[in-house]
């Protein structure tokens, strides 16, 4: 569907986001052809309130052997609640909810913007068959170089082809540094390059997140330059506010068990413990591969 035939987003954040993608009305334009599961781009409406959303049905998921069958839609509301809990806002609006497929994740769209001057904002087909760069490609990068630049944190080495390998850095945004952290905490086993959105209105969102909250270490992600660090300050205070929330009767923890796993809850409240106990970004443990394919 190309993005001329799309009608524009009303604004609609905070609660009245909420509500409009748990009451409004679903209607389904077209699916998002590249994900590995069903994602389907949508209008949702409710009254004169308007606007474009993702719908992930559950039935649409496909088994993955690490996970139980049925759960990432809940997964991926789950992570939203967290990142709202730490206030960093860096997970679109998202629901669970019944829809055209039956129940599933909702999401408000983000208009993305997929080039350094902003012009390509909301210019995302569902299909994207020419030559821009995909949103989120001005914070990653593969250099020819030993070193990082300036301004940029290095991942270590890719393959390119040819026998050859290129450095892959990340930009040392202070975003993506906050998205570093809420991925430790959440367990994120797929942080690839396109679940990057930089917003029009210069916020950065992390999208896909089912694959997350496993009791087990899957942390993947192409976010490892920070990896050792000290956490900054603003990090640890948001850790210890997630430490108060998560307790057993906490807000949190009460809109989790709905979403997750008792034991899962509990894996949550250690990584936070162990973020803070070691006050440092965590390093790859070797146990896993650190970084998903494809990483974009």
């Amino acid at each position: 569907m190309p993005a001329s035939e799309r009608i524009p987003s009303r604004r609609v954040t905070g609660a009245d986001a909420l509500e409009l993608l748990a009451h409004g009305e679903l209607t389904v334009r077209g699916r998002i052809r590249e994900a590995s599961n069903a994602v389907l781009l949508c209008d949702v409406a409710r009254g004169d309130e308007l606007a474009e959303c993702v719908y992930k049905p559950v039935a649409g998921e496909r088994p993955l052997w690490d996970f139980p069958d049925g759960t990432l839609a809940q997964r991926e509301v789950a992570a939203f609640e967290v990142s709202e809990a730490t206030g960093w806002g860096l997970v679109p609006p998202t629901v669970l909810r019944d829809g055209p497929y039956g129940e599933g994740m909702c999401q408000l769209w983000v208009d993305a913007v997929t080039d350094e001057a902003g012009d390509g904002a909301g210019d995302t087909d569902l299909e994207q068959d020419d030559d821009r760069p995909p949103p989120g490609a001005e914070l990653l990068a593969l250099v020819d170089a030993d070193e990082p630049g300036e301004g940029w944190k290095a991942v270590g080495r890719a393959e390119i082809g040819g026998g050859r390998t290129a450095l892959l850095v990340h930009a040392d945004d202070p975003r993506l540094r906050r998205l570093s952290v809420l991925d430790a905490v959440i367990n994120n086993g797929d942080r690839k390059g396109g679940h990057l959105l930089p917003a029009t209105d210069g916020r950065l969102f992390g999208i896909d997140h089912g694959v997350t909250f496993n009791s087990e270490d899957k942390l993947r992600t192409l976010l490892w330059g920070w990896a050792g660090d000290p956490l900054t300050a603003e990090a640890t205070g948001v850790l210890r506010s997630l430490t108060e929330a998560l307790v057993e009767d906490g807000a949190l923890t009460l809109r989790l068990a709905p979403l997750i796993t008792a034991d899962e809850i509990t894996a949550l409240r250690g990584r936070v413990a162990a973020l803070l106990r070691d006050g440092r970004h965590p390093e790859p443990s070797g146990e896993w591969p650190p970084i998903p394919w494809p990483p974009v």
